[in-house]
């Protein structure tokens, strides 16, 4: 992808990537050993990638490229994006609300004692080859989130199965413990550990949806790329890196003919004048993400009819890595916390979004607020200081790692760095240095706790502040801090007990508390609000909603039918 918004060329009448193919033919063959006529035949396909590509019914700018399509990996919003439309799970998120729909499973039951679902799957339900998918398909798709060599980062949404918990830590490694059978071919039975009300909405996360298990005991960590199986909505019909993700109707697929476009192409975009100047000259359909628009051209935008904005449940916050040293001791933890105020930030960088002194966004279903974050420099000094660095003096140098996101005004990543690096050296007399990175460089240094202060957020994956707390237990995969606290646990672990809402609430609370309040390992900065930048006279089957989910089979061209059969 050009990424000279004044050279971007029309998808429809130019090349893709023939600067590859030009500089691949300046090759020696006989330098590189390869074999004439295999030579030949590489530069044939190489240069075949530079023939027009017929335009897309739908093109979405959805970012930085994805580190993964495969759903036991992915995490970022823009692997998370483009997942959704080519597997399914037993539910599926509704295009308006977020909330879940009958996917794969056409009706369940719940059991008078809100333990145990069983889901009956369609009849219709097959992959995109033909076959059909089994209730066995479901099992096998949900033992590879739990396999403790697989490393799943969102295996923790089954917890609320019985017996996966003890499955993932290695407690038992007998899966039939697990509360997940297939008595029938087309029968699942989930058997939960306690009553969780938001068990349907983990079902239709990308995580959990089923994924053909031929076609990766056969190509191993390359099965998505060998053109396997789908159970969504649409196949993938070719990913070029940094260029875009092609999607195709899955003819096969249950609801195919409510699938709203043929052709979707998910563009690969970082540089916000870049993805803006695609926008703009009809070249591309839709904008998810604000860090995708110059922020200078905001106020602008705020006053056209096709710039929408929405409540979330999201979080921006910073994460501390408590294996350094230096940020071991929790008064340090607090003192950086204490010193950031964070009610100039949002009114320097993120006006349209709200001041966050909790990780639960208000207005979350069920969320009783406990003591969160606050802005205090003097008790920070006094907290810096009984931990043995008075004004500062003696404390190491540490850094701040965030995502590069593009140029000119929207590098709202690297502006927040400068506003927080400015407040603790104010207030603190402490200097930390800012490390940038490439996105999927920077997720895999925050997975690995290489960073001292790391850039974060979070959409809520359900509305229920679960979906925020649980993240920081000791066995979440995307806790990413190293911090691991036994009370904070057992608050978490007692809360998903009971079946009282108020003690419900205020056990919450109280981890909260000890999260933010006595621990910091986590530093809240505000709340999202949501964003989408697209023609509402063009376009039909787009929806703002808590969980910012926007499933592209909804999505069609206003006054068009549903795709044909």
């Amino acid at each position: 992808m050009a990424k000279n918004p004044a050279a971007m060329p029309d998808p429809e009448n130019a090349p893709s990537h023939c600067a590859g193919a030009f500089l691949f033919a300046a090759i020696r063959p006989e330098r590189w050993r390869i074999p004439g006529g295999w030579f030949v035949l590489l530069l044939a396909a190489w240069v075949s990638g530079c023939r027009p590509l017929p335009r897309a019914d739908l093109t979405v700018l959805n970012g930085a490229d994805p580190g993964s399509l495969d759903p036991l990996l992915v995490s970022g919003i823009e692997e998370l994006r483009a997942v959704l439309p080519l597997f399914e799970g037993l539910t599926r998120p509704d295009p308006a609300t977020g909330e879940a729909r009958p996917g794969l499973a056409e009706r369940w039951e719940l059991s008078p004692d809100r333990l145990t679902y069983t889901f009956l799957l369609r009849t219709n339900a097959v992959w995109s080859t033909g076959e059909p998918i089994r209730a066995d398909d479901l099992l096998y798709s949900w033992r590879r989130v739990l396999e403790p060599t697989n490393a799943c980062q969102y295996a923790s949404l089954l917890f609320p199965v019985r017996g996966a918990e003890d499955y993932l830590l290695g407690r038992t490694r007998d899966f039939g413990s697990v509360g997940v059978k297939a008595p029938a071919p087309n029968r699942v039975e989930v058997t939960l550990a306690n009553p969780c009300p938001w068990f349907l909405d983990l079902c239709a996360f990308q995580t959990l949806a089923v994924v053909p298990r031929g076609a990766i005991e056969r190509f191993g960590d390359q099965w998505i790329m060998r053109n396997p199986p789908f159970s969504g909505a649409y196949t993938l019909d070719f990913w070029r890196l940094n260029d875009r993700i092609r999607l195709r109707r899955n003819v096969r697929h249950w609801d195919a003919g409510n699938t709203g476009c043929e052709v979707v192409d998910l563009l690969s975009v970082s540089q916000p004048a870049t993805a803006l100047n695609l926008y703009l000259s009809g070249q591309a359909d839709v904008i998810w993400d604000k860090p995708l628009v110059p922020a200078e051209l905001l106020p602008e935008l705020e006053r056209r009819p096709d710039y929408h904005t929405f409540p979330m449940l999201g979080s921006y916050f910073v994460r501390m890595n408590v294996t350094r040293p230096a940020l071991a001791d929790a008064r340090v933890r607090r003192a950086f916390s204490l010193a950031v105020d964070r009610e100039r930030i949002v009114r320097r960088l993120a006006p349209a979004c709200t001041a966050a002194t909790h990780l639960v966004p208000t207005g979350t279903a069920n969320h009783r607020p406990g003591e969160g974050a606050r802005h205090d420099p003097e008790l920070a000094r006094r907290l810096l200081a009984e931990a043995g660095f008075p004004g500062g003096r003696g404390f190491p140098r540490l850094s701040y790692l965030c995502d590069s996101s593009g140029g000119g005004g929207a590098r709202m990543h690297e502006r927040v760095a400068v506003e927080l690096q400015a407040m603790w050296r104010e207030q603190l007399g402490v200097e930390v240095g800012i490390r940038q990175m490439e996105k999927q460089v920077y997720l895999v240094a925050q997975r690995q706790l290489d960073y001292d202060f790391s850039r974060s957020s979070w959409i809520g994956d359900y509305n229920d502040p679960n979906t925020f707390l649980d993240l920081f237990t000791s066995a979440n995969g995307n806790n990413r801090t190293g911090w691991k606290h036994s009370e904070y646990d057992r608050l978490l672990a007692e809360s998903q007990r009971t079946t009282d809402p108020g003690l419900r609430s205020g056990l919450l609370a109280r981890a909260e508390t000890l999260l933010l309040a006595e621990e910091a390992p986590v530093l809240p900065l505000w709340f999202e609000a949501g964003f989408t930048l697209f023609d509402p006279a063009k376009w039909t089957g787009i929806h703002g909603n808590l969980l910012d989910v926007h499933p592209l089979h909804s999505i069609r061209p206003r006054g068009a039918p549903a795709a044909a059969h």
